[in-house]
């Protein structure tokens, strides 16, 4: 059976963003103090929380502020095996740049 996400990558961005605010909210932060708290500009944290704009640097800090860097790891995880070959440990497949 085939599943369908109908999720564009400004959904992705926003949804990020409002459960970064959220938690933020939560944690009972400022935007001030948990930019400061991240080492990120306050100007950068407002931007992130109204458009989803950041740096993947910024999401990364802000996420170790609100002590949220464990979920990265779900992020591009492994994939599981495919072929045989897959299994029995053939060097994967590389890309060759041609120059």
């Amino acid at each position: 059976m085939i599943t369908f996400k109908m999720t564009s990558p400004k959904e992705i961005i926003e949804g990020v963003a409002t459960r970064m605010k959220r938690r933020r909210i939560d944690a009972n932060f400022t935007q001030r103090e948990l930019a400061s708290k991240a080492g990120v500009s306050y100007g950068s944290l407002r931007v992130f929380e109204e458009t989803g704009r950041a740096s993947f640097e910024a999401v990364v800090k802000l996420a170790f502020a609100l002590e949220a860097e464990a979920e990265f790891e779900s992020l591009f995880p492994s994939r599981p095996p495919k072929t045989l070959e897959d299994v029995v440990g053939h060097p994967a497949r590389m890309r060759v740049r041609k120059k």
